[in-house]
């Protein structure tokens, strides 16, 4: 009852703002074009069609107003009036009532205002689809933002992902895409997601994390949290002032290098995937700023850790390895990529698969980003992909997302930036780090630990496990092999001790290592 209500709102609010005539009037055929015309009888639909866009996303709540901020910054794939438009959902969504907010606030901290913050400003700087952000000071004189959650926001979600679950159903069981597409999964992980969100102090501790990985970097400033002040409905964060990225006429008049800044976006993206895999995923210029502090001058500034991605150490080296592939022009070996990874059925051609996926890049390369849409390169291998029947991961939904973002960003900030050419150095350095000398001594030092633990038992868990299969009916077979174990008892210790001893010496090696100059193995 509730879908078939939702699906009628849903429907009623499309109609309401002519979503239905904007749809069919972007198509050529004469005869939508026609219908288009038809269906906006009787109906005043005087406003602009991004503006109608706009609103319509807002009244249908969180989940599409999150669509609508994905769409923003595909500028190269929208019209320029809608794509304004929607830039207005990354900062201009309506705020709720200031004094609901800070009875909000008083009941997450179960006391008045005046006991938390020396002042608090009423009107919020900032208004999202989740939350809304008030700037205040504390008691102690530190400047700060207070974030806080739009009320009864869990009901609306669960009752989209409700209905998302069910059309995601339909179109598995009907669509001959619906198993390689994988859309209950990829609905379930934005599910995660967006239930992430509503959880301040997951968001509170993911910002920690960045902060904590890109502070050596030196070029991405993550605001401190007040963890004194943190619940899960309300979180105090460091105040950080700096320039909407989007605001490039205010950046070039304060002399802020644009092509540096591009560079230094894409070294930032590729550490967070390659080096922590653990990486911002909603960076719409809505949630990135540059400082213009004299000490911080020209670096980036993140806000907002709602969303955020983790890749395993199988899924980072999968995509370095299929990157390289890329920059390297070795078609052949990301076919291989993709038919050891399991992506695409065991009887797939490799030669069919590596021409198709050179067909689809090679015209990209050696052209500036102005010459390339990223978003044509994706359609094109989707095409592809649905030839050869490639399984679709969800958990790289996030990353292709975040992709998406960098390119505009990118596109905005230096029209010329090769991406190749800048993301190819780093990855290289990231593989040679992964699979020359420093990489296996580094994971040496971290398994260690339980090297030296699992060491001195090995004895006994392979005494255990031949006697459990003396026990279970082998006993004529297993018997002897037990014997010959106790026989060699002394010789295993010696082994055991040489073992450790090799280790030993492995470890300091380990350590002396790391007081060399960087590269001294790699030359």
């Amino acid at each position: 009852m509730r879908h078939l209500l939702r699906l009628s709102f849903i429907t009623l609010t499309v109609l309401r703002f002519g979503l239905d005539e904007l749809a069919l009037s972007s198509f050529k055929h004469r005869w939508l074009r026609a219908l288009a015309r038809f269906v906006a009888i009787g109906r005043r639909l005087d406003a602009p069609r991004g503006q109608r866009l706009r609103h319509a996303l807002e009244r249908l709540g969180p989940i599409f107003v999150k669509f609508g901020q994905v769409l923003s910054t595909r500028r190269d794939l929208l019209p320029e009036d809608i794509a304004d438009e929607l830039t207005k959902l990354q900062d201009a969504v309506p705020p709720f009532p200031a004094e609901q907010a800070a009875a909000l606030v008083e009941a997450a901290f179960r006391r008045p205002l005046t006991e938390i913050f020396a002042s608090f400003e009423r009107e919020p700087v900032a208004s999202a689809s989740i939350a809304q952000v008030h700037f205040a000071v504390l008691l102690d004189g530190r400047e700060v933002a207070v974030k806080v959650l739009r009320p009864g926001m869990l009901s609306v979600i669960d009752d989209d992902l409700s209905l998302l679950r069910t059309l995601a159903g339909w179109v598995e069981r009907n669509s001959s895409d619906g198993k390689r597409l994988k859309p209950r999964e990829v609905v379930a992980e934005f599910s995660n997601y967006l239930h992430d969100e509503l959880d301040l102090v997951r968001e509170a501790a993911n910002g920690a994390q960045l902060r904590r990985n890109m502070e050596p970097l030196g070029l991405l400033m993550i605001p401190e949290m007040v963890w004194d002040l943190c619940t899960s409905t309300v979180i105090v964060m460091e105040r950080m002032t700096g320039v909407p990225i989007g605001q490039t006429a205010r950046l070039r008049a304060a002399n802020v290098d644009f092509k540096k800044l591009a560079r230094d976006g894409v070294t930032i993206f590729f550490t967070q995937v390659f080096r922590d895999g653990f990486f911002h995923a909603d960076m719409h210029p809505g949630n990135i700023q540059v400082s213009l502090a004299p000490q911080t001058f020209g670096r980036y500034i993140a806000l907002d850790f709602g969303i955020i991605g983790t890749l395993t150490e199988s899924d980072k080296d999968y995509l370095a390895q299929n990157f390289i592939a890329f920059f390297r022009r070795d078609y052949k070996r990301v076919a291989e990529l993709h038919l050891e990874s399991g992506w695409v059925p065991p009887g797939t051609r490799i030669g069919d698969l590596e021409g198709a996926v050179r067909a689809c890049c090679e015209p990209y390369f050696d052209r500036p980003l102005s010459e390339i849409s990223l978003g044509q390169v994706l359609l094109r291998l989707f095409q592809t992909s649905r030839r050869f029947n490639v399984e679709i991961q969800p958990q790289l939904v996030l990353l292709q997302k975040t992709l998406l973002n960098i390119e505009g960003l990118g596109r905005q900030l230096d029209p010329e930036l090769d991406l190749w050419s800048t993301a190819k150095p780093f990855l290289e350095r990231w593989m040679a780090e992964q699979i020359g000398w420093r990489g296996l001594l580094e994971r040496f030092k971290d398994e260690a630990p339980r090297y030296a633990k699992l060491t001195p038992e090995l004895p006994r868990l392979l005494h255990d496990a031949l006697a459990a299969h003396i026990k279970l009916g082998n006993q004529n077979e297993l018997a002897g092999l037990l014997k010959t174990l106790l026989r060699e008892q002394h010789r295993t210790h010696r082994l055991m001790r040489a073992i450790l001893y090799g280790g030993i010496a492995l470890l300091l090696g380990a350590l002396a290592v790391q007081f060399m100059p960087p590269g001294t193995f790699l030359r």
